[in-house]
């Protein structure tokens, strides 16, 4: 997912999708231990849109300030 794309969420937005990717992330470490995984560099793919989110709504909280 893009920045630009991220940006482009509203709040409720941001969180409903960093909840859906938390979850991904979640069943992607479990294929992983399994064994199951077709394509393990999702995991970091996945690890990164969070961290982006993330980013995103703490720039929002500051400039509300």
């Amino acid at each position: 997912m893009k920045t630009d794309e991220i940006r482009q969420l509203s709040t409720d937005e941001l969180e409903h999708k960093l909840v859906s990717l938390k979850e991904e992330l979640f069943k992607l470490r479990f294929q992983a231990k399994t064994g199951k995984i077709e394509k393990p560099s999702r995991i970091k793919m996945t690890k990164r849109d969070i961290a982006r989110i993330l980013t995103i709504q703490r720039e929002g909280k500051n400039n509300a300030k």
